[in-house]
């Protein structure tokens, strides 16, 4: 389940708490009285065995006695009642429950059965259920407070999701001193059911919801957790805390990656990838929705390059290294820039950024500096500082600074210091919607949120070029190597079975040879070539460099033939129990200007296979230059993870060392997601090192763990990878067979063609507006698809696949309940049946997904339409609020 009944959960036109106490300070007592006293439009009852009389409200003995199912029911009974009484308010029709107790899950195996019995009682009903082990729910807006919390909250646009009730109790408190308000509160405690990828899916459609907060312990389900938070993701903020930042597992692994790849690496990945942004603590959450609530759309951060004028030096310096920490950068104003500030300023002035204009600057220094700093095309916006003197007006200055601001089209942050005498100046910028700030590393962090928001927003959205074909893939090849380690029950590969299954998707491997003993080791030495590197080969050893088990650069026969001797002794020596299964040879790679990379994935128990990329070598794991995101990529994903490490400027090339083959790097990071999705068993890969430079990449060492898969296909990713099975061919009415497969987020440029070929008046009928080009945010919004939630069909004119004959789309409901259809046929492929056919396929598709029924609005006027859903058997039903479409439904189940 997503988001059924979660309406009346959070909006009841009546609620009955079961539970209810007369004892002052008891749970069930301090719950009525929030109850009674949030204002609900509809009644409170009180259910208590003894009847009576509770905070002056007549007590019911029990659900029986009810006037009327309650919409919503608030449980705080022992344990083992909640799964007698969860039955027994789905029977009367209830379909919404809190339940407050504890004692279920995280009290062990007994708790476990009984939380499985609760939610058996409530599954016939379709009874959704918050917690247990829960402060409660509120929704301030709709006079709902059904929680233990000490205080009532304000009505605001904040939605605030938490699975602990000590962080709610502790952020209304920090809140409402604050007069900060909420549309939503949940707290949800044990997640039986309602969990994180709910309440998302919930608040994204929700118009009081205007930011939503989480405060995030774990993740239960990954996928539905990513769909729902990329999302909303899309529509507002979501800001998140992730608590147990510093685990003490990172757990065990046996590979780099694995050891690199510690639990909150991954769930920033996971942030990254939804387009959350992530903050450290309370005070930095709403610190980020009052920063991100002031975003003006006339002024809009286009890049992390910050202009800093201030009236004292030291400010300045210390707002340079906090933007530098934050990962922002210092503007470089250019030559005309400091030519005219020249003209305005005094000789003294620091003619760089920070721009200093002297401490007895007034209003008309800082008004003509800045419409100077505004106007360099280097700087994306600007940080205006002022530090306290007695010769200056600081209000004077402020009002010119608003002047100034309100003439630009970029964003100006404001950072008066001081306290008193600053007051009048921040009341003047807040006046005017300018963002203020008490410190330099408020304003910076403030700048920074903002450039961090629009980078997670415009990762949502891109549309990636469309790049070369990727090489041909040996799956064949792969699954042997995979399904011969199984049989053996072997965890790992041996280091050429490795690098064979990195060729198989063509990444470029070190030619490796596997030998049984020193004498053919040389043999093969010599057929190779000088100078080889000779490694141990063990199933037991798999950091071979920690025990001596390399030797590089050796010359001759002999030298090899000593080395493998060596070898032996000391493995023998480290590692008694070890098996020597023999030794692996490769020629030396030569690449004197080569970045030594890492390239890997692991299979993380909450949100499946995770990729990294990051600096190589053997000190990676003190280095630690590495960032990490979850697959699938494409060439923009891919291009932004390397990004996120400091080796990526290097591989820009510096002093003469040219540039590494960055698109080369990218392909293979694609590749990496190809060998998680189509090989479950790997668990964790391991590329290091792998070489880049300017003429492409070579693996040099490679490990591979293999286990038996937790689940068959890419069931295990967090986001449903491109569904390479639905690939195939559909037939028009005369039998003509067309290329089809699922749309792909490169796919904008084919629709736009798509949209050229077709009569303007065939677009209109599919768009319900003119189009000739579809805007940015909507071609990407149509090409980026969840194919866990969504799915589109681009048949093809012809076999080259380069130009599109139609497009058919089907949007899933959270609960696959309904599914929206559209369907868009080029003109002059009209009048064969291709539209019948491909509305066929979506039909199927939706079966086979177990969607209950699908739907589509249609213009009155597009007869061909309605004609076509009338022979499938839709029905047809009137939009009240629109005369002039059609809704067409088709039941499915």
């Amino acid at each position: 389940m997503s988001i059924r009944n979660l309406d009346l959960m959070y909006a009841p036109k009546s609620v009955a708490l079961i539970g209810a106490s007369a004892r002052e300070g008891s749970v069930g007592h301090v719950l009525l009285g929030n109850l009674l006293a949030a204002g609900l439009p509809g009644p409170v009852w009180a259910v208590n065995p003894k009847g009576g009389q509770i905070g002056g409200t007549d007590a019911f003995k029990d659900v029986a006695s009810l006037p009327q199912a309650p919409d919503l029911a608030v449980i705080a009974t022992p344990p083992q009642t909640v799964p007698g009484l969860i039955g027994e308010l789905g029977r009367r029709g209830t379909k919404a429950a809190v339940v407050i107790t504890a004692g279920f899950g995280e009290l062990g195996q007994e708790g476990r059965r009984l939380q499985v019995k609760m939610l058996e009682a409530a599954r016939p009903h379709l009874l959704r259920i918050a917690g247990p082990n829960c402060l409660g729910i509120m929704a301030p807006g709709n006079g709902l407070n059904a929680s233990f919390g000490h205080v009532q909250p304000e009505a605001g646009n904040v939605a605030f999701v938490s699975q602990s009730g000590a962080v709610v109790t502790a952020v209304l408190d920090w809140a409402t001193s604050r007069g900060i308000g909420f549309s939503h509160i949940a707290s949800l405690g044990g997640m039986a059911d309602v969990d994180f990828g709910d309440m998302l899916d919930y608040l994204a459609a929700d118009p009081k919801t205007k930011s939503i907060l989480l405060y995030i312990e774990s993740v239960t389900d990954a996928r539905k957790f990513m769909s729902a938070g990329r999302q909303a993701s899309r529509l507002k903020p979501v800001i998140v805390i992730k608590s147990g930042r510093h685990e003490a597992g990172a757990r065990a692994a046996a590979s780099h990656t694995g050891a690199l790849a510690g639990s909150d690496a991954v769930y920033q990945a996971a942030f990254r990838r939804a387009g959350m942004l992530r903050e450290l603590g309370i005070e930095d959450l709403f610190d980020a929705v009052e920063t991100l609530s002031a975003r003006s759309e006339r002024r809009p951060i286009l890049g992390d390059r910050l202009g800093i004028l201030t009236n004292g030096g030291g400010v300045g310096v210390l707002a340079t290294d906090f933007l530098i920490d934050e990962g922002g950068r210092l503007a470089e104003i250019s030559e005309g820039t400091v030519a005219a500030l020249d003209a305005v300023l005094p000789r003294t002035w620091s003619r760089a950024n920070p721009v200093d204009i002297i401490g007895d600057a007034g209003a008309e220094r800082y008004a003509r500096s800045m419409e100077t700093l505004l106007e360099d095309k280097g700087v994306d916006a600007v940080l205006v500082m002022n530090c306290p003197t007695a010769v200056v007006n600081n209000l004077s200055a402020a009002h010119a600074v608003i002047e100034a601001a309100e003439a630009s089209s970029k964003p100006v942050f404001t950072n008066w210091l001081g306290d008193k005498g600053a007051r009048a100046a921040r009341e003047a910028f807040q006046a005017h919607g300018i963002p203020t700030y008490e410190t330099p590393t408020g304003a910076v962090r403030a700048f920074m949120l903002h450039v961090r928001h629009d980078r997670n927003q415009r990762l949502l959205l891109q549309i990636p070029a469309a790049g070369p074909a990727q090489p041909e893939r040996d799956l064949e090849g792969a699954r042997s190597l995979v399904e011969t380690a199984l049989r053996e029950n072997r965890e790992w590969l041996s280091e050429a079975e490795a690098k064979s299954l990195l060729a198989a998707y063509g990444i470029p491997v070190v030619d490796t040879r596997i030998v049984s003993s020193a004498a053919e080791a040389a043999q093969v030495a010599d057929e190779l070539g000088y100078p080889v590197a000779l490694k141990i080969l063990s199933p037991d050893i798999t950091h071979k460099s920690d025990v001596g088990g390399v030797a590089l650069g050796l010359e001759s026969a002999d030298a090899v033939s000593e080395a493998a001797s060596r070898m032996i002794a000391r493995i023998a020596h480290l590692c008694p129990g070890a098996e020597l299964e023999g030794f692996t040879v490769q020629r030396m790679v030569s690449k004197p200007d080569a970045f030594e990379l890492i390239l890997g994935i692991v299979d993380d128990a909450t949100f499946g296979p995770v990729l990294l990329f990051g600096q190589g070598g053997t000190a990676v794991e003190v280095v630690r230059d590495k960032a990490m995101a979850l697959p699938p990529l494409n060439r923009v994903l891919a291009k932004d993870l390397i990004s996120r490490t400091r080796v990526s400027r290097l591989l820009e090339g510096y002093r003469g060392r040219p540039p590494a083959d960055l698109a080369a790097i990218e392909t293979a990071l694609m590749a990496l997601g190809d060998i998680a999705a189509d090989n479950p068993e790997v668990a964790e890969l391991d590329i290091n090192p792998i070489w880049a430079d300017e003429k492409g990449i070579v693996a040099l060492d490679a490990r591979v763990r293999i286990l038996p898969a937790r689940s068959k296909g890419t069931a295990r990713f967090a986001i449903r990878p491109y569904p390479v099975s639905l690939e195939g061919e559909l037939a028009d009415r005369e039998g003509r067979l067309y290329p089809l497969r699922p749309i792909k987020p490169e796919d904008a440029p084919l629709i736009d063609d798509l949209l050229e070929h077709t009569d303007p008046e065939d677009v209109r009928l599919r768009f319900l507006s003119p189009l000739r080009k579809l805007p940015r945010q909507l071609a990407a919004r149509l090409t980026q698809i969840d194919y866990d939630r969504e799915m589109a069909f681009v048949v093809f004119a012809g076999e080259t696949c380069v130009e599109a004959a139609g497009v058919g789309r089907l949007s899933e409901d959270p609960d696959r309940e309904r599914a929206e259809f559209a369907i868009l046929v080029r003109s002059d492929f009209h009048g064969h049946g291709l539209g019948y056919s491909l509305m066929q396929e979506l039909i199927a598709y939706a079966r086979g997904r177990g969607v209950g029924e699908i739907f589509g609005h249609v213009l009155r006027e597009n007869r061909s339409m309605l004609s076509m859903c009338d022979d499938l058997g839709f029905t047809r039903h009137s939009i009240v609020d629109d005369p002039t479409l059609i809704e067409t439904r088709l039941k499915l189940s």
